[in-house]
């Protein structure tokens, strides 16, 4: 397993971090089973755990907590904050009145006394940006977290937060997690380029494109939208729909590309992020035992120019055959008052 240094901090990280998203209710309620496929991927090199309070409602904060006992001072341990817990106003946000209550929340369910990393899991227009840098900045002063990022933030955001910074004499975010995969090569124009301008280090998410590049979806083959991720966004699955035609036409090409080097379709999509010069380290969300095995055991695979260059011609940079979920959307694109004058005033004359 090769090692990066995480944006400047000095801390050395892992070119794969185990995500814990699919820990718990969510994805594999057995704790046991959890801790077991945490504990491997540590065995196997990995030093770098990424989970967040919102995974299971907690859930798989605890199961973290408890797989890293005896071993905590070895990982790289990294959670988020941003969406709601619980019930009831101001229990979210990026708000110092919430940071402060969520972080020591997430210390609890994880049994530490520090966070390595501790993430914005997304922008929060109804918060200002220094407000966030500025509770960061005392968590980190007070020894509760290390460092701190921020996920799924566009361009233009992590530029503004980086002008703050500057302007206010603020700490700055260290890293950002954004979701990249052959599929969705999108941030290639615009977040990376920003990300290494500013010397953040990069946590990439999804790099199997929502199941797409597992190897489970294939052109002509039966799509049940009944079940897993297809029944909670048909739209995104369903074979009928000409963009998903596209995702599953580019999916047998990669296949036949990765038959030709000699590895599985995930290990290609896993290998692929880790060659771009801006990812720090790719996020691998296993939910068994067998899934995590089959994505680490592809580590050592090398994409050649040849491949990356046949990849580029399935998939062209900074292109995305579809929108990863949970992608955040500014309020100038999901609010109509945003993008329309009143009636009275959208005439020339």
């Amino acid at each position: 397993m090769r090692y990066r240094n995480l944006g400047g901090t000095g801390i050395e990280v892992s070119a794969h971090c185990l995500g814990t998203m699919m820990f718990g209710a969510v994805g594999n309620p057995d704790h046991e089973e959890c801790v077991r496929i945490i504990h491997a991927a540590l065995d196997r090199g990995i030093n770098f755990v990424d989970t967040a309070d919102m995974y299971s409602a907690g859930e798989s904060e605890l199961i973290v907590g408890k797989a890293l006992k005896g071993r905590r001072d070895d990982v790289v341990l990294a959670t988020k904050v941003h969406f709601q817990m619980g019930e009831g106003r101001n229990r979210s946000g990026n708000s110092r009145r919430w940071i402060v209550r969520a972080v020591e929340d997430s210390l609890r369910r994880l049994d530490t006394d520090w966070i390595d990393l501790y993430q914005v899991h997304r922008p929060d227009h109804g918060t200002d940006v220094e407000e966030t840098l500025a509770v960061l900045g005392d968590l980190v002063r007070a020894g509760k977290i290390r460092a701190f990022g921020c996920s799924t933030f566009p361009a233009e955001e992590l530029v503004e937060a980086y002008h703050v910074s500057e302007r206010r004499a603020l700490p700055r975010f260290r890293t950002e997690q954004p979701p990249y995969s052959i599929l969705a090569r999108g941030i290639e124009a615009d977040v990376l380029p920003v990300a290494r301008r500013h010397g953040m280090g990069v946590l990439t998410w999804s790099p199997l494109a929502s199941g797409f590049l597992s190897g489970r979806y294939r052109l002509g083959g039966p799509v049940d939208l009944t079940s897993g991720r297809a029944a909670l966004t048909p739209a995104r699955f369903d074979p009928v729909i000409p963009g998903n035609v596209a995702k599953l036409e580019a999916v047998e090409r990669l296949v036949e590309l990765a038959d030709e080097i000699g590895c599985s379709l995930p290990e290609l999509a896993v290998a692929f992020p880790v060659a771009h010069p801006a990812v720090t380290s790719v996020i691998i969300g296993p939910r068994t035992m067998e899934q995590m095995e089959s994505l680490v055991g592809g580590a050592g695979l090398v994409l050649d120019d040849a491949a990356l260059d046949r990849i580029d011609e399935i998939v062209p940079p900074g292109h995305n055959l579809y929108q990863p979920d949970g992608v955040w959307r500014p309020p100038a694109l999901t609010e109509v008052a945003q993008r329309r004058r009143t009636l009275g005033d959208r005439s020339a004359g």
